[in-house]
């Protein structure tokens, strides 16, 4: 029996992946990563420095739609800038205060952004798949963004809105994604993480204190040392997730009330 089990269990955690992969690389299929609108830029770092210098007091800096691919803006106070839909794939942005900046629609494949400050930031059908996040703070931003395979360990998401939104949109259900992401040590107080997807995703050590999971994807996520006082997990898919090492599981609410909890792995 146990070894059918095994079997059952690996089987549906291929499907599970395959179907996730495919439903990542959506967005991806649309677009000629290789062309010069998504490998180069056209700005540089000074450039970029003097336009926000020159701009009035409190004037915002629109580069929206630009391709400023690959730049070195680390340390940068980037607030008055407006980045909706720009390109920024493989930027470095350690360091960098996008607190505030709406980045709707943006492109930041495997772009780095540790350490970088987007407290409130807008990050609507942003494309953040594996991008550097570790540190980051986002506390209270707006995340419908699909940040699969990123990395955002000791992260900030508190009070953050990754929620379906689930007006209809042609882009499909945006939602904050978070497939195969690393988010150890992180912290989601707060947050609504409703309708979320987190599949696979690696939640060792987070802090989920209050935060709402509601209908959320969860499967195969790995929750050890994570904390879930308060947590809302109400009709969340718990389907081969390894909960064994939660923290004030006792204290969670709805857990009762999630899907495929006897799909679990408790210990």
């Amino acid at each position: 029996m146990a070894v059918r089990r095994f079997a059952v269990v690996a089987v549906m955690l291929v499907s599970l992946a395959a179907a996730t992969a495919a439903r990542a690389q959506s967005m991806l299929d649309q677009v000629d990563l290789t062309s010069p609108a998504f490998t180069q830029s056209e700005m540089s770092r000074d450039e970029i420095a003097a336009a926000i210098a020159a701009a009035p007091d409190g004037g915002i800096v629109d580069l929206s739609g630009r391709s400023l691919n690959g730049l070195d803006l680390a340390g940068l106070d980037l607030r008055r800038l407006k980045l909706q839909s720009a390109r920024l794939n493989r930027a470095r942005l350690v360091g960098a205060d996008l607190s505030g900046v709406v980045l709707d629609q943006a492109w930041l494949l495997n772009a780095d952004l540790s350490d970088a400050k987007l407290v409130g930031a807008s990050l609507f059908g942003t494309q953040l798949i594996g991008a550097r996040l570790d540190r980051a703070d986002l506390s209270g931003a707006r995340i419908a963004a699909d940040a699969t395979r990123a990395s955002a360990r000791g992260a900030r998401f508190d009070a953050a809105d990754m929620s379906a939104d689930m007006r209809n949109q042609s882009m499909g259900l945006m939602r904050g994604v978070f497939i195969s992401a690393a988010l150890d040590g992180a912290s989601f107080r707060g947050a609504n993480l409703s309708r979320s997807v987190f599949d696979f995703a690696s939640l060792r050590g987070a802090d989920l204190s209050g935060a709402k999971l509601v209908a959320a994807e969860l499967s195969g996520t790995t929750w050890a040392g994570a904390t879930v006082a308060g947590t809302d997990f109400a009709r969340a898919d718990l389907n081969s997730a390894r909960l064994g090492g939660m923290v004030d599981r006792d204290r969670a609410l709805n857990l009762d009330k999630a899907v495929n909890l006897d799909r679990a792995f408790t210990d």
